[in-house]
């Protein structure tokens, strides 16, 4: 789990630190208690392109996949913090 945790860790830093910050944030407060899909919807929504995840941060878009949007919208609940 670790080294999966550290792998993650990794993908998230991205070319923007506002996406650092939120991917990272996930990762270390919500990431450890998800569901695995919840986990795996993570791990694919690092896959994603800069520009398109930070649509999806700004709620410009919303993923197709609906445990994906979930993962998003408990992304975005850091943005108001």
């Amino acid at each position: 789990m670790d080294e999966q945790l550290g792998k993650l860790r990794w993908r998230c830093r991205r070319g923007m630190k506002e996406l650092d910050l939120l991917t990272l944030g996930y990762l270390e407060r919500y990431y450890p208690t998800a569901s695995a899909a919840e986990q795996q919807a993570f791990a694919e929504l690092l896959e994603v392109q800069d520009p398109l995840l930070m649509s999806y941060m700004v709620g410009r878009e919303t993923p197709a996949d609906a445990t994906m949007a979930r993962v998003v919208g408990v992304i975005r609940t850091l943005l108001a913090e």
